[in-house]
């Protein structure tokens, strides 16, 4: 990570300075950095893959089970 520094002049004021270090991180890009890798999902385990797709594989078994038995109608395919 990169760290920004910034020194007060002798007759700078506290607005000055402020306004400075902000033009500093935004040239370092930190802050487009934290924005980014703030709302970044993380990858799913292996272990929770595998689980989903076992899910998914035994509803499409039973909604299979249930066509053949009749129980649910086979929905249409819309056509474009």
């Amino acid at each position: 990570m990169i760290n920004v520094k910034v020194k007060a002049n002798k007759a700078e004021n506290s607005t000055n300075l402020i306004r400075r270090f902000g033009k500093r991180v935004q040239g370092a890009g930190i802050l487009s950095k934290a924005k980014s890798l703030r709302f970044k999902d993380r990858e799913m385990s292996s272990y929770v893959k595998k689980k989903n797709k076992l899910r998914s594989i035994k509803k499409r078994a039973k909604i299979e089970k249930m066509l053949k038995m009749g129980q649910v109608l086979k929905k249409k395919k819309r056509k474009f």
